[in-house]
């Protein structure tokens, strides 16, 4: 098992990840028109320019990946993703934690998920994640925002 940064040539198997880890979001929520299930192997490129993005491997194989950028001294967390088969085994958690280190002059940590994603909310708030607000920003879905102050 290994977190690194991913690089370019990771794309596809990151997509794959994300289409497959995003499907249960979508069914919680009746909506398969989600922003992870409709992006593109281009745009994920393209967060490659300006993201750091990690990948969780084992025997050289992805099974999970995180996304952040700083802005304004604010890391903004995204796509969180671990494949169904290899959730609840703390790879979220070690994500998480990992991509924290690439941030280090960063003050704060802000992130959104859905409201009705319960073991997601749970998992940033068992890493020091707090709610601040509760918003529908887009596909209809209430968003739970949260931040983490470094």
């Amino acid at each position: 098992m290994m977190i690194m940064k991913a690089v370019k040539e990771d794309a596809q198997s990151i997509l794959v990840i994300q289409k497959v880890s995003y499907i249960r979001e979508a069914e919680l929520y009746n909506n398969y028109e989600i922003a992870p299930l409709t992006e593109t192997l281009d745009q994920i490129k393209e967060d490659f320019q300006k993201k750091v993005i990690l990948k969780f491997t084992i025997e050289d194989k992805i099974i999970g990946s995180v996304r952040g950028h700083e802005k304004n001294g604010v890391c903004y967390v995204e796509r969180l993703m671990v494949h169904p088969d290899a959730q609840k085994r703390g790879i979220g958690k070690q994500l998480m934690m990992e991509l924290e280190k690439y941030f280090p002059t960063c003050a704060r940590f802000d992130l959104y998920t859905g409201s009705l994603s319960f073991g997601n909310i749970r998992l940033y708030e068992s890493i020091g994640y707090k709610s601040y607000k509760i918003e529908m920003i887009r596909e209809n879905i209430e968003f739970v925002f949260m931040e983490k102050i470094n």
